[in-house]
C-alpha cells in the first residue's frame, strides 16, 4: 500500500452563495474510509469503468507524461497491470480519492484530495481520468471546469459516473414501501445520459462525447445488494436523507417487494447500474472546428442520392 499524501484531508466547506448542497461530503469521506478495508472484493463496477477508461486512453494516438486519476479506489492502477499498451502510454500515474484510506489502496502515487476544490496547478497534467466519483459532487460543472483548468492545452479527459437508471428496481421498491418518506431521499439522484456532453461543453471542453454502459448484477435478495453498496462506499450521503434509521420490518418489506416484482426464474433479483462515459479535450488552436452553418459545398440530397423536397412539398 502506497503512503498517502494529504493535500486536502477534509472536504472543503460549501460557500453560502454556491449551488445547492445535495451531498454531505464529510459523511461520504467517512463511509469511503470504512469501505476501504473490503473495497477490492466489491469493486466490480469500478474495475469495469477503469477498463473502459483505459480503452479510451489506448484509442488516443499519443502518449501522456502525467495522468491524474480521480476516485476509483486504485482501480485504474490495478487495471493497468493487465494493459501493457495503456501502461506504455502513461509515464506517471497519480491516483486520488476523497477518502485517505481509499486513496491508500493505490499501488501508484497516492493523494487524498477533494474534487470540489481541486488543488492542482493550471495546465499541469496531460490526462485526467475520473472513475465513478463525480456523481457525488455538489457542483458537477464546477468540478469539470477545474479539471479543464488542470489540463495542459489539448490535454485529454475521460470520466465515468453512475447514471439515472442506476438502482431503478431498488428505487421503485423503496417508493412503494414507504410513500411517506419517498425513495429519492434514500437513494441519491444521478445524471441523465443526454446531460454529459452538454455539461462538458459548458465547462469549456472541446469535442465532447458521451455514451452509456448498462450493467445488470444479480443478487440473492436486496439485503445482499445493500451490503455490496456499503462495501463500495456508495450508500446514501444526501444532506436531506432520513435521520431516523429505518426499522427491520421496513427492509424486510422492501426485500419482499423486490422479490415479488423483479425475481427471475432462479429466484435471484437484478440490480441495474448505468455507467455514463464521457470525454473531451482541453481547448487548443489546432483542434478541429465545426463548420459554419451554410458553408457546405455539397447538398445533403446529392450526397445521399435522393431528390430534395422543399418544406412545402409532400414526401411519399
Amino acid at each position: 500500500m502506497t503512503p498517502v499524501t494529504l493535500i486536502s484531508s477534509k472536504p472543503a466547506p460549501q460557500p453560502e452563495d454556491g449551488p445547492p448542497v445535495l451531498f454531505d461530503r464529510r459523511l461520504l469521506a467517512r463511509r469511503r474510509d470504512r469501505a476501504a478495508s473490503e473495497f477490492t472484493a466489491y469493486d466490480f463496477l469500478h474495475a469495469r469503468a477503469a477498463d473502459d477508461l483505459l480503452d479510451r486512453v489506448e484509442s488516443v494516438s499519443r502518449d501522456f507524461e502525467t495522468c491524474l486519476v480521480l476516485g476509483g479506489g486504485g482501480a485504474v492502477g490495478r487495471a493497468l497491470k493487465d494493459r501493457p499498451l495503456a501502461r506504455r502510454k502513461i509515464n506517471h500515474l497519480i491516483e486520488t480519492d476523497l477518502s485517505p484510506r481509499m486513496a491508500g489502496l493505490s499501488d501508484q502515487t497516492a493523494v487524498c484530495l477533494d474534487e470540489e476544490q481541486l488543488p492542482i496547478a493550471p495546465e499541469s497534467v496531460d490526462l485526467v481520468l475520473a472513475c465513478l466519483n463525480l456523481h457525488w459532487t455538489n457542483d458537477l460543472v464546477g468540478a469539470l471546469i477545474q479539471i479543464n483548468h488542470a489540463l495542459k492545452p489539448d490535454g485529454f479527459f475521460a470520466g465515468a459516473i453512475l447514471g439515472g437508471a442506476t438502482l431503478t428496481e431498488l428505487r421503485q421498491c423503496l417508493k412503494s414501501v414507504d410513500e411517506a418518506d419517498p425513495a429519492p431521499r434514500r437513494v441519491s439522484p444521478f445524471a441523465d445520459t443526454v446531460d454529459m456532453a452538454g455539461l462538458l461543453s459548458r465547462s469549456g471542453f472541446a469535442l465532447p462525447v458521451s455514451d452509456v454502459d448498462r450493467v445488470k448484477a444479480r443478487y440473492g435478495n436486496s439485503f445482499v445488494l445493500m451490503r455490496d453498496l456499503r462495501a463500495m462506499g456508495e450508500t446514501n450521503a444526501l444532506v436531506e436523507r432520513p435521520r431516523t434509521p429505518a426499522t427491520k420490518s421496513f427492509f424486510v418489506k422492501t426485500a419482499q417487494t423486490y422479490s415479488e416484482r423483479f425475481a427471475e426464474a432462479d429466484g435471484k433479483v437484478p440490480a441495474t447500474f448505468e455507467i455514463i462515459h464521457f470525454a473531451g479535450w482541453a481547448p487548443h488552436p489546432d483542434q478541429p472546428k465545426p463548420k459554419r452553418p451554410g458553408s457546405a459545398k455539397v447538398r445533403l440530397a446529392d450526397a445521399l442520392g435522393v431528390k430534395e423536397h422543399t418544406s412545402g412539398d409532400s414526401v411519399g
